[in-house]
């Protein structure tokens, strides 16, 4: 063997070796990174802060992931719901962007409103979107306007006609804003009685006779909670508030196609693009980057656990969950949007521009 062959083998094997340090030592940082993430969590519990009242759907969904999420994060925290309501989950996110610690404990599950806080409700926003650490999605949302049996109301047009009664649970909550959007872009005459605490008293308020009908309730809410309304029509589905049909409302026009001015339909584009994250899930600005990797890549698996949807089915709730990316692509859009648009879409939900 010649000598320059000796030398290139010698140097071949440096390589190896010089590879084979730098890889051990690559796997040696990544396997510290979560020893140090485990020890962090082990002993610890984290707060899902649910900016919602207590015994609705974001309730319930935020007590869904608390009994699922600790089995796939670092050192198994414990995990307990504090309900947080106000505002439209404003209370809630101002909370966790300012007061709740920047560790990895805390984590939130908003309404989707605050996406479009900015311009419908600036004076409550003390939260940067972009800074937030979004975590995951549990669900998008169709809604529907739905009409008690007993009521006159056949289809939409006749909610153009004569006016609806339609109970409301917060001035900057789907129950209210819809309506009114509708009002503003459709020239439906819904009239809102406000001071309902959530949607099962506003539902029950239905029932009782006090409103006719509801101008938000998610389709998912209504299959799953109240499937005796459907099975025994007890009420009727009037309009989709969504992007597209769903399967099984085929016959049930959406609001887009009532809306036929261009500007119009930017607005209600808008409002559509945050019911796409419906069920946002995040965390404060400011935690560490292998523990907020740790958060996002346990929702990720906990979304595809047989068991967690398995709990999901028991519970009655339908989900359709997606990663953190989901999130970032409706604040975006938000992000993108015009001055001229934003002040649009916050003059046709606001309330003091009536009913």
């Amino acid at each position: 063997m010649s000598r320059h062959s000796t030398q290139v083998n010698v140097c071949q094997r440096g390589m190896l070796f010089a590879g084979s340090l730098a890889s051990g030592l690559c796997l040696a940082s990544v396997s510290v990174r979560a020893d140090a993430v485990s020890d962090f969590y082990t002993g610890k519990s984290i707060t899902i802060i649910v900016g919602a009242d207590s015994g609705g759907g974001y309730d319930a969904q935020g007590r869904l992931m608390s009994r699922h999420i600790g089995r796939f994060l670092p050192g198994n925290p414990a995990v307990i719901v504090q309900n947080l309501p106000g505002a439209g989950s404003l209370t809630a996110a101002n909370q966790i962007y300012n007061v709740s610690p920047k560790d990895g404990t805390t984590m939130g599950l908003l309404q989707r409103g605050v996406f479009s806080a900015k311009f419908t409700n600036p004076q409550g926003v003390r939260f940067d979107l972009s800074k937030f650490n979004w975590v995951g999605n549990l669900s998008s949302e169709t809604a529907v306007v739905i009409a008690w049996s007993a009521t006159p109301f056949l289809k939409i047009e006749d909610v153009m006609q004569q006016e609806m009664l339609v109970g409301g649970t917060g001035p900057h909550i789907d129950t209210e804003t819809t309506p009114r959007m509708l009002n503003a872009l459709l020239g439906t005459k819904f009239k809102i009685i406000s001071g309902y605490k959530g949607t099962t008293e506003a539902v029950l308020a239905m029932e009782r006779g006090e409103v006719q009908g509801m101008g938000d309730w998610s389709w998912s809410n209504v299959k799953t909670r109240k499937p005796d309304f459907l099975r025994d029509k007890k009420i009727r589905v009037l309009l989709q508030v969504a992007t597209e049909k769903m399967p099984d409302l085929q016959d049930v026009p959406l609001a887009m196609d009532y809306v036929k001015n261009p500007a119009d339909r930017e607005v209600m584009e808008l409002f559509l693009a945050q019911k796409s994250a419906a069920r946002p899930v995040v965390a404060p600005p400011g935690i560490p980057a292998d523990r907020i990797a740790a958060i996002r890549a346990g929702f990720d698996k906990m979304i595809e656990d047989a068991e967690f949807l398995k709990d999901a089915q028991s519970a009655k709730l339908e989900i359709d969950p997606a990663p953190a990316a989901s999130i970032e692509k409706v604040i975006k859009i938000f992000a993108a949007t015009s001055e001229e648009t934003g002040k649009r879409l916050k003059d046709a939900i606001d309330p003091k521009m009536g009913n």
